[in-house]
């Protein structure tokens, strides 16, 4: 075997996803077409005063019921809880891949960092500009759109879970790291709801958020194994 053939065999074995393929035009306009349309049509929504809130609201006053359990599912999306779980595993990953001699391996830490950074720039003036007031179960105030919290939770344990299934060995080890992540999510999303902390939409806004942010996280770990 040649020199530079035993090279590229030994770096596609270190590499975790070696020999990717490209993602189809389909699936970029799922990853980003399908959130960013629903988040716009939501924010629109929001910013007008539409009928969708009327629903929203109503929908509020069904669903609240405060107790423990729910402030502690609410607690999985603070940034104290969220963001350490997502260093550990980046921590993780980083340190298998440099151990694998894998080219770039400092890149996904970096690009998680920077999407982790990105996300309040992108939150904060939104939740400034749309003023939207909270539920009545909380003091009165307004920037609640969209939620922070469930945006945290979605860059924070879904970043973690896209940087960890490669190094992932069978598909149902893949699977329940998946399914944690969404769970993780969802109980956080609960949570906010159920307490009162934020209404429905403001949730599912920061879904479609979290959903194109991860989705571009994604597609640069793809690139990156390829």
């Amino acid at each position: 075997m040649s020199t530079r053939l035993r090279r590229r065999t030994e770096h596609a074995s270190a590499s975790p996803d070696a020999g990717t393929p490209a993602p189809r035009p389909g699936l970029l306009a799922l990853l980003f077409g399908l959130p960013a349309l629903l988040f716009t049509l939501l924010t629109w929504q929001v910013v007008a005063d539409g009928p969708l809130l009327r629903a929203d609201e109503r929908l509020s006053r069904a669903l609240v019921h405060r107790d423990q359990v729910c402030e502690l599912l609410a607690d999985l999306g603070n940034v104290s809880v969220a963001v350490p779980v997502l260093v550990l595993v980046v921590w993780y990953t980083a340190r298998r891949g440099r151990a694998a001699g894998v080219g770039r391996w400092w890149l996904p830490p970096v690009a998680v960092a920077v999407l982790m950074a990105l996300m309040p720039l992108i939150v904060l003036p939104l939740k400034e500009w749309t003023d939207r007031p909270g539920t009545p179960a909380v003091p009165p105030a307004t920037g609640y759109y969209p939620s922070g919290h469930t945006a945290t939770a979605a860059l924070a344990y879904g970043s973690a879970a896209l940087v960890l299934l490669p190094w992932l060995v069978t598909a149902l080890a893949r699977r329940a790291v998946a399914a944690t992540a969404a769970a993780l999510v969802a109980a956080v999303s609960f949570g906010l709801v159920r307490q009162g902390y934020h209404w429905p939409l403001d949730v599912v806004a920061s879904w479609c958020l979290g959903a194109a942010l991860l989705g571009a996280l994604w597609l640069l770990l793809r690139r990156l194994a390829r």
